[in-house]
């Protein structure tokens, strides 16, 4: 009993994944109330999952719409975008809406993605701090943002594939 609650609270302050690290193969419920397997995603290109606290507030705005705003020169590098907060379908799928957002968001309503990037929370919440991780065809991730920017994401993105050869 005593191993499995350490476990427990070793996941809960577990550090965030690396460059270089295999991405995790979780699933979620997207804004369109299916449900998304990342492992599925990875091998089509490049995936970009990014972390934001709540959906339609003014830094995860930001954020969302720097992405959406770069999405068509994201999507001819071979991108993939999703965007992932701790907010329920009804509420991912009103802020996409809202904000014409082109891109899958999940509802990680249950933390599992958050918890597989080791992604954590804002303290006394359960909410994503931001962050983002870009991850190739082959699962690795290639880059970690572990302060994303909100106005900026998108070009921060593209200064990195710019790295990469993209």
């Amino acid at each position: 009993m005593l191993s499995a609650l350490l476990g427990f609270i070793a996941n809960l302050s577990a550090d965030p994944l690396k460059v270089g690290d295999a991405a995790p193969t979780v699933s979620a419920t997207t804004d369109a109330g299916a449900t998304l397997a990342l492992g599925d995603v990875y091998p089509k290109g490049y995936t970009l999952v990014y972390f934001y606290p709540k959906a339609d507030t003014p830094g995860c705005t930001k954020q969302g719409c720097s992405l959406r705003d770069s999405f068509e020169v994201l999507t001819k590098k071979g991108v993939t975008v999703i965007g992932v907060s701790h907010d329920d379908v009804a509420a991912q799928k009103a802020f996409k809406e809202k904000y014409h957002l082109p891109f899958t968001l999940l509802a990680d309503t249950d933390s599992a993605v958050m918890k597989g990037f080791g992604v954590p929370p804002i303290p006394s919440t359960s909410l994503a701090t931001r962050q983002a991780y870009l991850i190739d065809k082959s699962g690795k991730i290639v880059w970690a943002d572990y302060k994303a920017a909100t106005d900026k994401q998108a070009a921060d993105v593209l200064a990195e594939l710019e790295k990469l050869g993209v």
